[in-house]
């Protein structure tokens, strides 16, 4: 199996479980709650935590969409700040990205 097609299937897996998580996310906030006061603001926070973790998982989502966009158009694993290749290293730790290190690094700093 290539390098390519082992990474297009790590992000369709990947893919596939956000998918679930946010729908998890999306029945959990759905289901209804407590009357009871200290119950409910608990439940409130509980919430937010897991609307936050919803808007991660769509963000990750974006990037994982864009990634196999960049697949399909044949530009996937090269940078598409400067065009140069992305290490193969890069890319088994973080198969989304769309930056070399070097780019990446000015984005932080």
């Amino acid at each position: 199996m290539t390098d390519l097609v082992r990474r297009k299937s790590a992000l369709l897996k990947r893919l596939s479980e956000l998918d679930h998580r946010i729908h998890a996310i999306e029945a959990e906030l759905d289901a209804p709650h407590s009357k009871d006061w200290e119950d409910a603001a608990v439940e409130h926070e509980g919430d937010e935590v897991l609307e936050g973790l919803g808007q991660t998982s769509q963000d990750e989502i974006h990037r994982i969409q864009a990634a196999l966009k960049r697949v399909r158009d044949g530009e996937y694993g090269f940078c598409v700040s400067c065009g140069e290749n992305i290490t193969d290293a890069r890319l088994d730790v973080v198969p989304e990205t769309p930056f070399c290190s070097a780019c990446a690094a000015k984005m932080t700093s």
